[in-house]
């Protein structure tokens, strides 16, 4: 019965295919036609097109080995490993061009692990791979997105307003808390997006956690309850991510190329 519902929800077949080759290419299209880049040099149409081929390969290719990777135990903590590190790239690239992209380690690391930590010593998530990835990447996931949106926004202001920056050092605050005047408010905004989300569900959308323990058979109840405990747990995560992230750029760890502050 519940494999035939999740089926019938998003037949795999020909139209499927073909409506997903249409939708990307209206959302290049549209991105194209209304110009939506920040600059010139930034081609954000074909990063659209892009990205969408390059999840329907990633994809594929999950889906081909995920089937051995949560048999083994060593093989599951290899691809939490991966994911990790894939998300910390992603974020590092996203705020700076120089060497400091590495320490997003920290926002996405600090605020992961230990949610899914307490999951594993309270029992509440088995040490099962075909669990445990799915929720480790639901969170770093929303770590990931937390870092990115706060990180862009504290450095982009600190690049527009250098000027203040410069102006409360010479009223004698420290580095620290000169950026972080800055840095902070602006960084907070990386919140709404997960507040939002919370506030609406069941109104608006009704998240994929939700959906995906109906379709595997759990009752609304238990489903409400997975989700409501998601949706927590990602705020918490987001929260420590942007504050994280914040204080690394304060203090200068997590910064761009000089020529950025001109």
């Amino acid at each position: 019965m519940r494999p035939s519902a999740a089926s019938s929800l998003l037949p795999v077949n020909t139209t499927l295919a073909v409506l997903l080759v249409l939708l990307l290419l209206a959302a290049t299209g549209a991105v194209a036609l209304f110009r939506l880049s920040p600059d010139a040099r930034t081609h954000r149409a074909r990063q659209v097109l892009l990205a969408g081929v390059r999840a329907a390969l990633q994809l594929a290719v999950v889906s081909t080995i995920i089937a051995w990777v949560v048999r083994s135990p060593l093989a599951t903590v290899a691809f939490l490993v991966v994911m990790l590190g894939v998300a910390v790239r992603t974020a590092g690239r996203r705020l700076t061009t120089d060497g400091s992209w590495w320490v997003t380690l920290w926002p996405i690391g600090l605020s992961v692990l230990p949610v899914v930590s307490v999951l594993l010593l309270s029992g509440l998530v088995p040490p099962k791979g075909i669990v445990l990835i799915p929720v480790t990447g639901i969170f770093i996931g929303g770590a990931l997105t937390a870092t990115v949106l706060s990180g862009r926004r504290a450095l982009d202001e600190l690049n527009l307003r250098y000027g203040e920056f410069e102006a409360g050092l010479a009223v004698g605050m420290s580095d620290r808390d000169a950026r972080m005047e800055i840095a902070r408010p602006a960084a907070s905004d990386a919140l709404l997006p997960g507040l939002d989300q919370t506030r609406t569900v069941g109104l608006v959308t009704l998240p994929g956690a939700f959906v995906g323990m109906l379709l595997g058979g759990a009752s609304p109840v238990a489903a409400g309850a997975v989700q409501l405990f998601v949706l927590v747990a990602l705020m918490a995560i987001q929260a420590v991510a942007v504050a994280c992230t914040v204080e690394l750029i304060a203090r200068g760890h997590l910064h761009r190329p000089k020529d950025h502050r001109r």
